[in-house]
């Protein structure tokens, strides 16, 4: 609470007329989420987790859950909203590399690729290079 990036998520969360909830290990899960931007089926923003999906769904989906909780600890690891900086600097630079913002992204990496919902494209990216 103290960097002020769950009071934003609960503001976001509020402004876009989401069900919120206490959730797991003092997360904030907020559900119904409907506007077009991010595109993701779930997102963080410090300890409030913004679902598309209902509160079953998404209390049922404990790998992603897990995911955004990693990334509620990066905002605290960066103190708060320089989480976003680093997180979408990070998401530029694996889209030119990879052509996906989160192959490359050490926040999506260590969140966990595959519980995110992401493919690893670094090693197919790799590979094609050493056959250049």
């Amino acid at each position: 609470m103290l960097n002020v990036s769950t009071a934003l998520g609960l503001v976001l969360a509020g402004l876009a007329r989401t069900r919120t909830f206490r959730g797991p290990r003092g997360l904030i899960v907020a559900t119904g989420y409907r506007w077009r931007l991010p595109a993701a089926g779930a997102f963080t923003v410090g300890n409030v987790v913004i679902f598309r999906a209902d509160a079953d769904a998404a209390l049922a989906s404990r790998l992603l859950l897990g995911h955004e909780e990693r990334h509620s600890t990066q905002y605290a690891w960066c103190l708060g909203l320089p989480f976003l900086l680093f997180y979408f600097a990070a998401a530029a630079w694996s889209a030119a590399r990879y052509g996906d913002p989160a192959s490359g992204n050490p926040f999506e990496r260590h969140a966990g690729l595959e519980a995110g919902g992401y493919v690893d494209r670094r090693h197919r990216h790799d590979r094609r290079n050493r056959h250049e």
